[in-house]
């Protein structure tokens, strides 16, 4: 295992106290530990919160289209009905990570859950563009404290690295579950609002169990909150995530400017927060030099942009151009999801025979290969010609959400295990809301149509996944 720098030892806070696990785990010595009770609770609240974190997120995917006409959205805001959970996701997993590791992982968790089915009943509620545009942001920020929270709690109720590797690769499973039931429950039902009250009110019924069943772990640095770097960090990605998606409409124009700008001012001011005068950092710069950690972040970014980028506005494209109907879309969309969720359930297999990184590089060839398998499919008017590719694509992004959990938390010190997941979904996120955007950008901006517009954009994604996996491979330092 990559060791960290002294200066990244001497701020790892002391390992959280151990929750007790649900079953007798194993460690590494193959001694028997002691089993730990409340693992298998810990396990299923955390892997139901993110599902149907994950299914608010894909909710939109197949009922895009009667979205805009219920909203009148004009094409040039589209973007924004798919980016603001993202801009939500991105602008806090890294702030609601550190808080949870500090003040309580379950307290994060719960009150990330009770807000989900909040602003996500709220949502279908709404009837302009802005106003369900800021109600997704706000699902996005509560989905943040789920997510990062949830591995954290994971980390401390299941202490064994068997237990860990088990434990993550179920929680990773469940992130493809969710996006595998999302586009299929929003499609059956009635309408798009009453989707969105089914999935607000399942959210409140998981955060009412969490509430009575998980035990609260933290890790106590001492010291004040990063008040200061939540401030500029958060507003640095706010301010990108929204350059990001006006830039469709152009990239030279002055708010674009100013905002990324803005981005490049607020970002230095955090790094010298971080640095300089926060006693309690959010993050530890210094974890940027282990490979371990780059590798965590970096496939983050490339996940983002490469697989959820295009797969987020790939079934809209499909219903424009072939004239499917939401759930038709949903159930051939159901092979992607379903394969990713099986593949990352299994994946575990591959531990000690396989390193993250070459899982990740697999994953992205094989996302690469799926899009360009999809070329000229959506032009010819055949849906069946899709069914390789998303083949292809779903063991890939399966074998990508197996490694990433693990990885996010194996990369930094078990006590701050909330902030390295946070850490990396930041990437993710930031790299979904650029994908999302750019996919858009290329479908719509080609004078030969949407069919042409789709393959432009299966180019791109794929050659980006290359890229994405050739920088996996060239981090030759071991990364186990």
């Amino acid at each position: 295992m990559t060791r960290f720098n002294e200066r990244t030892m001497k701020r790892a806070s002391p390992e959280p106290e151990s929750a007790p696990a649900s079953a007798t785990d194993t460690d590494a010595t193959g001694a028997t530990a002691a089993p730990v009770r409340s693992g298998r609770p810990t396990l299923a609240l955390t892997s139901a919160a993110t599902a149907v974190a994950l299914m608010t997120y894909t909710a939109p995917v197949v009922t895009l289209p009667e979205t805009v006409a219920a909203l009148h959205t004009p094409l040039s805001a589209q973007a924004w009905l798919l980016n603001g959970t993202p801009l939500g996701l991105a602008a806090l997993l890294l702030v609601v990570g550190s808080l949870a590791d500090d003040y309580g992982r379950r307290r994060v968790f719960v009150a990330g859950t009770l807000a989900l089915g909040l602003t996500t009943a709220l949502g279908g509620l709404t009837t302009s563009t802005w106003a369900f545009t800021l109600a997704r942001v706000a699902q996005g920020a509560a989905s943040a404290a789920i997510l990062a929270s949830s591995l954290g709690l994971l980390v401390a109720a299941f202490p064994s690295p068997r237990g860990r590797l088990h434990a993550t690769g179920v929680w990773g499973a469940f992130v493809s579950g969710g996006i595998a039931l999302g586009p299929l429950v929003a499609g059956a039902m009635p309408s798009w609002r009453v989707a969105y009250a089914v999935l607000g009110a399942a959210a409140l019924l998981v955060a009412a169990a969490s509430a009575r069943t998980l035990t609260e772990s933290r890790s106590p640095r001492g010291g004040r909150p990063d008040v200061a770097g939540a401030l500029t960090f958060g507003l640095a990605l706010v301010s990108l995530v929204a350059a990001l998606t006006l830039g469709r409409d152009g990239w030279l124009r002055a708010p674009v400017a100013l905002l990324l700008a803005a981005t490049v001012v607020l970002l230095v001011a955090f790094t010298l927060v971080e640095r300089r005068f926060a006693s309690t950092p959010m993050i530890d710069l210094a974890l940027f030099r282990t490979p371990r950690f780059l590798v965590s972040s970096l496939s983050g970014l490339v996940t983002g942009l490469t697989v959820i980028g295009l797969f987020s506005y790939l079934p809209a494209l499909l219903q424009q151009t072939l004239g499917m109907s939401a759930m038709d879309t949903a159930w051939l969309f159901l092979l992607w999801s379903g394969l990713s969720f099986t593949v990352a359930l299994q994946a575990k297999r591959l531990a000690g025979r396989v390193s993250p990184r070459w899982q990740l590089a697999a994953g992205f060839l094989l996302h690469a290969g799926g899009a360009l398998a999809m070329l000229g499919a959506l032009d010819a008017g055949s849906w069946p010609r899709l069914l390789p590719g998303l083949f292809l694509g779903g063991v890939g992004s399966g074998l990508l959400n197996a490694a990433l959990p693990l990885l996010a938390v194996e990369s930094v010190p078990a006590a701050r295990a909330a902030m390295g997941s946070g850490a990396q979904q930041t990437f993710r996120y930031i790299g979904s809301c650029a994908g999302v955007a750019l996919t858009i950008a290329l479908a719509t901006s080609t004078g030969s149509g949407l069919a042409h517009g789709a393959d432009v954009a299966m180019v791109v994604s794929a050659g980006v996944a290359v890229l994405g996996a050739a920088g996996m491979v060239a981090l030759r330092e071991r990364v186990q």
